[in-house]
């Protein structure tokens, strides 16, 4: 049992836990150097993945709940690739349209209701409702948090990673943030560099100009 559970947890690893849920349940489509790969194609894989996002532990999850989460990922992602201008192979399902993607995650959001309380410094603050029970419930606040990231709603910048092969998206920290992480960001700047060298040999040959 415990093989079983490292190897599920191998599967499904904890990509930028400081990431918003919503940009963290898109990263569950994820690519390495054999691959692009899906953190959630198993209901164990699910189980792993929410409570690694903070979303509490589920152990009675179903095909259902499995496919619901699924659907919530795919929507964020297309809109976020809508957002971000994303061209990237792998980066979206092909047959879902932004319209579609748009349905799905209003639907979600269409549980969530405003209602303020009492603030623990006085004042009031206002807190977001939802119906729902288990998981179901922790993806409609998901969904939320993932309209406001997919409207570039403050403080929320989204970008897709510009490093080689990368699918993943983030919130920038900074404004000149261009990578998920130092590693692509390393792997893009050698590209660059290779693409330059290449070019500045071959140009005279070919009679192309020359990339300074």
């Amino acid at each position: 049992m415990a093989e079983e559970t490292t190897a599920v947890e191998q599967q499904v690893p904890v990509l930028y836990p400081t990431q918003p849920r919503a940009v963290r349940l898109m990263n569950t489509i994820w690519a390495d150097r054999t691959g692009v790969h899906d953190s959630l194609e198993t209901v164990a894989h699910l189980e792993a993945w929410a409570e690694q996002a903070g979303l509490g532990r589920h152990e009675e999850l179903n095909g259902h709940d499995l496919g619901r989460a699924r659907a919530l990922r795919d929507a964020l992602r297309r809109l976020a690739a809508d957002v971000t201008a994303d061209g990237r192979p792998h980066s979206v399902a092909e047959a879902l349209s932004p319209e579609m993607a748009l349905a799905v995650v209003n639907e979600f959001v269409s549980h969530c209701a405003p209602a303020l309380r009492p603030g623990p410094e006085g004042g009031f603050e206002r807190e977001w409702l939802t119906d729902g029970s288990g998981l179901q419930r922790a993806l409609n606040l998901v969904a939320l948090e993932g309209s406001e990231v997919v409207a570039q709603q403050a403080p929320h910048e989204l970008r897709a990673c510009g490093g080689p092969g990368c699918v993943l998206y983030f919130v920038r920290d900074h404004p000149r943030r261009e990578w998920c992480s130092a590693g692509c960001g390393n792997r893009a700047r050698v590209a660059r560099h290779y693409r330059r060298s290449m070019s500045s040999h071959e140009g005279p040959a070919t009679g192309g100009a020359v990339d300074h």
